[in-house]
């Protein structure tokens, strides 16, 4: 059994600068465990693969081409391969997201 801990894995250098981490990451899949403290947000970018984000906490804001709505824990949202996304953080606590990249890039992602 591999059990992998959230506060034991290193926040990644990402163009977005906001605290990720690597969860998992096999050719069938990545994940990532993102948190965005309040009034924090991710780049506009576009993924070559399909993505889905599973809230863990908060209620962050799911940005999909033209589409926006908050999400609350719990929740499953889908985003298709290269369709411009982003999620922001407009409340005033933190937002924990589970981030899987499916099947694992093999090419950048596209930051706009």
């Amino acid at each position: 059994m591999i059990v992998t801990k959230y506060h034991q894995q290193i926040v990644k250098d990402t163009p977005h600068k906001i605290d990720v981490r690597e969860m998992y990451n096999k050719e069938s899949a990545q994940a990532m465990l993102m948190a965005l403290k309040p009034g924090e947000s991710l780049k506009s970018h576009k993924t070559p693969v399909d993505v889905f984000f599973f809230i863990v906490e908060g209620t962050p804001t799911i940005h999909i081409g033209d589409e926006s709505e908050v999400c609350e824990a719990d929740s499953l949202v889908e985003s298709p391969a290269d369709i411009v996304h982003y999620i922001s953080n407009n409340s005033g606590s933190l937002a924990r997201i589970l981030v899987v990249k499916a099947p694992r890039p093999t090419s950048p992602t596209k930051v706009l």
